[in-house]
């Protein structure tokens, strides 16, 4: 029996929402990749997408070998790591007393992970000589994504190429840490506080994933960013 599982996962989205796919990979602990998979999920946010490669991981590994999932989404650790014990003690309320989103792919993933031993590492995405299993993960979630057709290593696919570095997998270049413009600039509006804008510049959300001009943002504990992470901590 291994000692380990070395794997990754991710999801992507086309549009945040947009046509939306997840994918896991699973290595042999010097980066090649052994099996993987990979499906479509219709319209969907990233922050979906990020759960349900993470939920399909956990189901396709097994629960009795320790597993260590390379992941480049800080909502989705967060949430079922950091988040989700205040969650379950508020009745699956946020700090501010709303529903949690995702609930229902954050209690799946919750349920796969009682009892097992797993250590979550975060990756940054899209990185000259970043992590191999997570590109290999993002390049075949973003492929699904736009194909809408299920692929993996079962059915004999071959594994697409990871994005190229600086793409960001809601097919948006990332914008450099110099290029980023501070979060109190995106957030002016005359609209009340804590209300939803429309971003007047593009950046960058506490779940790692870039919003463009123009999107619906809304202010959260660490800035501005989608919608769905910014009652998220609690």
């Amino acid at each position: 029996m291994a000692e380990q599982i070395t794997a990754a996962c991710d999801g992507a989205s086309k549009g945040n929402p947009g046509p939306a796919a997840w994918a896991w990979v699973v290595g042999d602990g010097a980066g090649t990749v052994e099996r993987w998979a990979a499906g479509p999920l219709g319209t969907a946010t990233n922050n979906v997408a990020e759960l349900t490669a993470l939920r399909e991981l956990l189901a396709a590994t097994d629960p009795a070998v320790p597993l260590q999932v390379r992941m480049d989404s800080q909502y989705a650790m967060k949430a079922v790591t950091t988040w989700l014990p205040g969650w379950r003690k508020k009745g699956w309320k946020t700090a501010a007393g709303k529903p949690v989103a995702n609930r229902d792919l954050i209690v799946g993933i919750d349920e796969l992970l009682t009892g097992r031993a797993v250590e979550f590492v975060y990756v940054p995405a899209h990185q000259v000589d970043g992590d191999p299993l997570n590109a290999a993960a993002d390049g075949a979630a973003s492929d699904t994504a736009r194909s809408q057709q299920a692929i993996g290593s079962a059915q004999g696919s071959a594994l697409p190429a990871p994005e190229p570095a600086g793409a960001a997998s809601g097919g948006r270049p990332r914008q450099s840490s110099a290029a980023r413009v501070p979060s109190a600039r995106a957030g002016k509006s005359t609209r009340p506080r804590g209300g939803s804008v429309k971003a007047r510049f593009p950046g960058q959300c506490r779940c790692g994933q870039s919003y463009g001009k123009g999107e619906t943002i809304a202010k959260n504990p660490d800035g501005w960013g989608h919608p769905a992470c910014a009652g998220a901590a609690g």
